[in-house]
């Protein structure tokens, strides 16, 4: 049997965003209920594509569409915990990136969940995958592991 690799730490992620989370998010067992987290994933990842100014949401001719997501979790999370969702990319194709995001609860080095996030990148007309623009190319690599 093979051994699990160990859980990213807060260091291995090179931008991070802030997401409190609400109310609605806990589920009947007191804590955030799984869906949530893949919320907290899109979040992460398009609030930075905004904030480096390659993502127009509304009147972008290329925008990216989720593909492939994944998810494992660690540790609890519960309203009202405010978390840190860390972003990092793993891989850029030609019209494909892959990000690898981790959630932790505030200040703490412990991840709560990690997963991947896949977007695939199409014309907004055709839904056709496009090369990835040069923007978005540049904002990837600036959180690119290597």
């Amino acid at each position: 049997m093979s051994e699990r690799a160990p859980d990213p730490s807060r260091a291995d992620y090179r931008h991070f965003q802030v997401i409190h989370t609400r109310w609605m998010d806990n589920d009947v067992y007191g804590h955030v209920n799984n869906v949530q987290y893949y919320s907290y994933f899109d979040t992460a990842v398009n609030q930075y594509l905004i904030e480096a100014g390659c993502l127009d949401f509304r009147d972008g001719t290329v925008v990216g569409l989720v593909v492939e997501t994944g998810c494992s979790y660690r540790r609890s999370l519960a309203f009202p915990d405010v978390v840190e969702v860390g972003v990092r990319v793993a891989r850029i194709g030609s019209s494909s990136v892959t990000y690898e995001v981790g959630v932790f609860k505030q200040g703490e080095d412990a991840v709560c969940a990690f997963g991947r996030f896949v977007h695939v990148y199409v014309d907004r007309s055709t839904n056709r995958p496009v090369p990835i623009p040069d923007a978005a190319r540049r904002a990837m690599e600036a959180i690119q592991i290597t």
